[in-house]
């Protein structure tokens, strides 16, 4: 079942389920980089360094037009935990961006795990939030279709967290 604000769109390699975008417009000319984005979280996915929790995160973000990626970096005192989409935009905000345009997350969750086993925590929302306007997009990675096509989400930032903290 589908919400008013959901849709399905299509391009070439990939299954995007849609939420909280007020149309579909942009899609297309953002299809190509939706999947370059989503397949460049899947390589830093590998390279997480995850031995306690076993679980890999990998991220993309697209900051100011420039790919950034990042990957989750766990720590045997756990408050020292890097989330991989902390890191994409620490490394984006070292090299100078500050604007978010695009995040992807990829998670090892399994294929066509729900969004909240795939979905980035509250303070990566939060970061997320200090740098993402209205037009941020954030993508899901769902894993892939029998017929070996991508599938995920493309969320608008503001559905996904709609009342952040904001000073001032």
């Amino acid at each position: 079942m589908t919400s008013p604000d959901e849709f399905t769109f299509e391009s070439a390699g990939v299954l995007w389920r849609c939420f909280g975008l007020s149309t579909m417009d942009r899609l297309p000319s953002l299809a190509d980089s939706m999947e370059s984005l989503v397949r460049s979280a899947r390589g830093a996915k590998t390279r997480a360094y995850a031995p306690y929790s076993g679980f890999r995160v990998g991220s993309a973000a697209i900051m100011d037009g420039e790919k950034f990626t990042g990957c989750n970096v766990e720590n045997a005192s756990y408050g020292g935990t890097l989330c991989a989409e902390r890191t994409a935009i620490a490394s984006a905000i070292a090299s100078g961006r500050r604007k978010l345009d695009l995040i992807a997350i990829s998670t090892d969750a399994t294929s066509g795990a729900p969004i909240e086993q795939r979905s980035p925590c509250g303070l990566c929302r939060q970061v997320m939030g200090e740098f993402a306007g209205p037009e941020t997009l954030v993508l899901l990675d769902a894993g892939d279709d029998e017929d070996g096509r991508l599938r995920g989400e493309v969320i608008a930032f503001d559905t996904l967290f709609p009342w952040r903290f904001r000073l001032g």
